[in-house]
């Protein structure tokens, strides 16, 4: 049962505790829990000792988290959050930088992304990194398939229209 469940949890945490230990949960894409369970998750705050909280929370997830936490039904939730920090949309520099990173990270050693495929990755996605590698990933995979060594302007716009939803891809 639920009950048992957080017995459990609840020791386990104390456990923990008691070895200097901390507990995290981090909750990706938070914004796709239902109201039930974000109510859970709000129940887990008062797992704590006299002097400490036991269990840490990371709510990780898309604006439309910080939406659903303005409700007035998520408003317990939304008090015992002690600090929040907002991504904002890359600039073009940073766009520019990102994929090179990600592209060092992946092994590379030079960017196949001409100056102005960067500048179009910029433009489709709006500087939100998700949708950079959703464009860069797909525009990629293109120029593998037709075996080139640069990524142009036209294989983004390509790329975009084919990756991103029809109301995005006429945004650019």
């Amino acid at each position: 049962s639920q009950k048992h469940q957080v017995e459990a949890l609840n020791t386990y945490l104390l456990d923990a505790y008691a070895k200097g230990l901390r507990v995290v949960l981090i909750v990706d894409e938070a914004q796709n829990l239902s109201v039930d369970a974000l109510e859970q998750v709000r129940l887990l705050t008062n797992l704590e000792t006299d002097t400490q909280k036991l269990l840490q929370i990371i709510l990780l997830g898309q604006p439309e988290l910080r939406e659903i936490l303005a409700r007035s039904d998520m408003r317990q939730l939304a008090q015992r959050i002690t600090a929040r920090y907002h991504l904002m949309p890359l600039d073009a520099s940073e766009t520019g930088a990102y994929l090179r990173h990600r592209f060092r990270v992946a092994g590379g050693l030079h960017s196949p992304f001409t100056a102005s495929a960067v500048v179009r990755v910029h433009k489709h996605s709006g500087g939100v990194p998700r949708l950079i590698n959703v464009i860069a990933e797909r525009a990629l995979l293109g120029g593998y398939a037709h075996d080139a060594t640069k990524i142009e302007a036209s294989d983004i716009d390509r790329a975009a229209k084919e990756a991103l939803a029809p109301t995005r891809a006429k945004q650019s």
